[in-house]
């Protein structure tokens, strides 16, 4: 699986040049998740991704909680398996996110 660090994160956001996607159930993203992220909760991946991927060759950026959850890595091999091919697992997730002091978004997610 490729990882990518929290800066180049930071980076695709800032940018908006990465589809985000927090692999934790619907409270946990409502709760905060990271700017602008879509929720695509582990059981959901096969169902929401052609709703929420523009394109097999969109970059995306999957997250979960920390770095021994392993909703994002589940999910980013569920969307390699579906052939997305620039798919890239944030490992250490929203705690490395916001103990950075990085900002965090809450809400409900978009209707899909």
């Amino acid at each position: 699986m490729t990882t990518i660090s929290r800066a180049e994160v930071r980076e695709h956001i800032e940018a908006g040049t990465a589809v985000v996607l927090e692999a934790l159930p619907a409270s946990y993203y409502e709760d905060q998740h990271l700017p602008g992220a879509l929720n695509m909760p582990v059981d959901e991946a096969g169902q929401l991704a052609p709703r929420l991927i523009p394109g097999q060759d969109s970059t995306v950026i999957v997250y979960c909680a920390n770095l021994p959850c392993g909703n994002s890595r589940t999910v980013a091999a569920e969307l390699r398996r579906l052939g997305y091919r620039n798919v890239f697992d944030y490992a250490e997730g929203k705690q490395d996110w916001i103990e950075a002091g990085l900002p965090v978004e809450s809400g409900a997610a978009m209707a899909n």
